[in-house]
C-alpha cells in the first residue's frame, strides 16, 4: 500500500540517528539487524524530483568545512544568532572562540542534539517568534545554504523585518547562498521556467524532507542569484554590502542594517 509520510520532526530524528551512528551511543538504524545504516536525508521537490544526501555532514568539524564556512565564521562579531543551528557545528566553534552565540531552530530534536554536543544557548522557534523574547544581536548567520529561509518574494519582507527587530544598531547578516542558474541540466532549467510561468523566482523551490516514515509539510526554500537577493533586500531594513563569490556557484552575502 502506498501512503503519505507521517508528519513529524524529520531533522530532529535524522540528526539523533546520525549522532548515534557517529558515537555508537543510543539506538540507531541497522542493516540486517547488525551493522549501522548510513542516515540519508531525502529531499523531494514538487515536480517529482527526489534527491538523497548523507546526513553525516551536519556533524562535520571545521577540518571538513568548505572555505566559505570558515570565511563566514571569521566575520562573526558580538552577540551572534545562528539561524537554523542544526546539529550545532557552527555554534560549537564560535563558543570555542569565546563568541557569545545563540542557536535558533524550529526542530526540538535538533536542539536536543545540540545540547548533547555541548551548545549552551539555544532557542526553539522562528525568528518572528524570537522577537518577543527581547534579545538583540550584532550578527546573524544563515549558513548551510540557509539564505533559503527567505523563501521568496512573499516571505522576504517579513523575514528581513524580523531580523531587523532582533538587531542592534550596525548589525550584520552573513548568509550562504547558491546561484542556481549556471546549470544546463534540463531537469533544473525546466523547473526554473515552470516557476517563472507561475510568477515565482526561478530557484524558488517547493520541497519536503523525508526520513524513514516521517515527512515535513511542503515548504518554500529559495535558491537565488546575488542579483535577485539585491532586489529582495532593496526595500527592507537591510542593504546588501558585499557578495563573496570566490567559490562559485556558492557565495556569501553580507547585509548591513540601515541607519536608524
Amino acid at each position: 500500500m502506498i501512503g503519505e509520510p507521517r508528519i513529524g520532526d524529520v531533522i530532529g530524528e535524522l540528526l539523533r540517528d546520525t549522532l548515534a551512528v557517529a558515537t555508537g551511543v543510543g539506538p540507531r538504524p541497522l542493516v540486517g539487524g547488525r551493522l549501522p545504516r548510513p542516515v540519508i536525508e531525502i529531499i523531494e521537490r514538487d515536480d517529482g524530483l527526489v534527491n538523497g544526501a548523507p546526513a553525516a555532514h551536519y556533524l562535520d568539524g571545521p577540518e571538513h568545512w568548505q572555505p566559505y564556512d570558515h570565511r563566514a565564521v571569521d566575520r562573526a562579531r558580538g552577540a551572534t544568532l545562528d539561524v537554523g543551528v542544526g546539529a550545532g557545528r557552527i555554534a560549537l566553534l564560535l563558543q570555542e572562540r569565546g563568541v557569545p552565540v545563540t542557536g535558533l531552530d524550529t526542530s526540538a530534536g535538533a536542539l536536543d542534539v545540540c545540547r548533547r554536543r555541548g551548545v549552551r544557548d539555544l532557542v526553539h522557534g522562528t525568528v518572528d517568534a524570537h522577537v518577543a523574547d527581547g534579545r538583540r544581536y550584532d550578527t546573524f548567520l544563515l549558513l548551510g545554504n540557509n539564505l533559503g529561509l527567505i523563501e521568496g518574494r512573499e516571505r522576504a519582507p517579513g523575514f528581513l523585518a524580523a531580523l531587523a527587530a532582533l538587531a542592534r544598531p550596525g548589525a550584520q547578516v552573513i548568509a550562504h547562498g547558491t546561484d542556481p542558474y549556471g546549470t544546463r541540466d534540463p531537469v533544473h532549467t525546466g523547473y526554473h521556467e515552470r516557476n517563472r510561468r507561475r510568477g515565482r523566482l526561478g530557484g524558488q523551490l517547493r520541497l519536503r524532507l523525508r526520513y524513514r516514515e516521517l515527512g515535513t509539510p511542503w515548504f518554500d526554500y529559495l535558491v537565488c542569484s546575488p542579483e535577485e537577493l539585491a532586489s529582495l533586500v532593496h526595500d527592507s531594513p537591510w542593504r546588501l554590502t558585499d557578495v563573496d563569490d570566490r567559490d562559485v556557484p556558492y557565495y556569501l552575502a553580507t547585509l548591513r542594517l540601515r541607519g536608524r
